[in-house]
This record gives C-alpha cells, structure tokens and sequence, in this order.
C-alpha cells in the first residue's frame, strides 16, 4: 500500500514538472539569419573599390540605408539550438560609387588603405 502511494506520488509530482524535462530532450535546429562574411572575404576589400566590386565580393548587403545610399550594412547572426546567439556586423561607406571606409566585428587587411590598380 505504501509503495502504491510512493509511486502515485511521484507520477503526480513527474507530470505536474510539464515540459521542462522534456524540453532538453526535443532537438532544435540551429539559425543563421542575414549575411555570412569571412574574414578572407574582408581581407579583399581596398578603398576605391566601386560598389560593383564589392558586391562581387561581399554579396548584396542586408541593408542599405534608405536615406543615405552609400552607406552598406551586412549583418549576421546565428543562434544555436541551445539558445546561444552570435552576431556580427559590417558597415561600409562609399562617396559616390568607391569605397571610403569599413567598419565593424572584422578586422581590415593592412593593405586595405592601398587601392588595387597600385
């Protein structure tokens, strides 16, 4: 009788827990989400290069700023089926159609200030 009660008590205590012990159990996919950029793909870019190059390069970016046209954003993030999120973001800048500036989670090529025809 008594392990009758045990066994009650602890299929109540087991069901009324929910879904939390469950919940480690069920797989959740991983998400990446915007634009994935190497650190070699960064390491090509020179100041001057025209918008066309860097799109050769880069890909098209994520976002392209709607007042200001010369001004680029790639933007990654990636979050694990654990929860764990990671985001990495560019900001590049032309005057007219070459590029002037990079900034972001990457780190520039020392000849970046070199454009390519020297």
């Amino acid at each position: 009788m008594r392990l009758k009660h045990l066994l009650i008590a602890g299929l109540a205590i087991f069901s009324l827990s929910g879904c939390s012990i469950l919940e480690k159990l069920v797989y959740k996919i991983d998400i990446p989400q915007g634009n994935y950029v190497e650190d070699d793909q960064v390491d090509k870019l020179r100041v001057d290069m025209t918008k066309e190059q860097v799109t050769f390069v880069l890909g098209s970016p994520m976002l392209v700023d709607s007042f200001d046209r010369d001004v680029w954003n790639y933007l990654y993030r990636f979050k694990t089926g654990r929860g764990d999120v990671t985001t990495k973001e560019l900001v590049l800048t032309f005057s007219g159609n070459n590029l002037k500036t990079v900034v972001g989670d990457y780190p520039l090529s020392p000849d970046f200030s070199t454009p390519l025809g020297q």
